[in-house]
């Protein structure tokens, strides 16, 4: 069985966006043409609380895509998005939602941020994805979405280390490519055996 995971193509990843990233929309109308094919159609969703860890207006004298150490290891400081019942924090309007079978909400808790569909950034809270993916009988996983250097990247990491043969179709994904981001993502998911097609 096949699973496709749609990660976050919500309005503020997309142009006009609070974090938006460039042509961010232009990925809709495939995404909805491999949903329609799909076993299985799990969506993920950033859904921030306000004042969240991650924000960089949570931290004094930080600006966005700063960097802090929390925890967890370092983390890049973002503009306020996804705030949680917001508009930014919508899916695309265009977007067909009503094919997932299954919504993920990711990074809700204030203090950890959370990229990858299966885990938040300590790497050890899971977010209850793999035991949904385990007992549908899923073993094949295919990524879209925003961004590819970050969420998309960090879920198809997490899903190869979990056991799954993961492809990104790369032209259905977007990236931010901060300071060299996308190559150093792509790098590390062709070495944990992740298809980029």
């Amino acid at each position: 069985m096949h699973a496709l995971i749609v990660i976050d193509v919500q309005n503020d990843f997309c142009p006009g966006g609070a974090l938006a990233v460039a042509e961010g929309d232009a990925i809709v109308a495939g995404i909805n043409t491999l949903m329609a094919e799909a076993d299985c159609v799990v969506l993920t969703q950033d859904w921030h609380p306000a004042g969240h860890s991650s924000f960089a207006s949570t931290h004094a004298g930080k600006q966005p895509f700063d960097t802090t150490e929390m925890p967890y290891g370092t983390q890049v400081l973002w503009p306020d998005h996804c705030i949680q019942g917001s508009i930014g924090a919508r899916f695309h309007m265009q977007l067909e939602k009503d094919r997932a079978q299954m919504i993920v909400r990711k990074g809700f808790r204030a203090d950890v941020d959370s990229y990858s569909a299966f885990f938040e950034n300590d790497k050890t809270t899971a977010t209850g994805l793999h035991g949904y993916l385990q007992e549908r009988g899923i073993t094949k996983l295919t990524l879209v979405g925003l961004a590819t250097d970050f969420c998309v990247a960090y879920s198809a990491l997490d899903g190869a280390r979990l056991g799954y043969d993961v492809t990104v179709e790369t032209a259905l994904c977007r990236a931010i490519d901060l300071n060299g981001s996308l190559a150093a993502a792509n790098a590390q998911m062709r070495e944990a055996g992740v298809t980029l097609a």
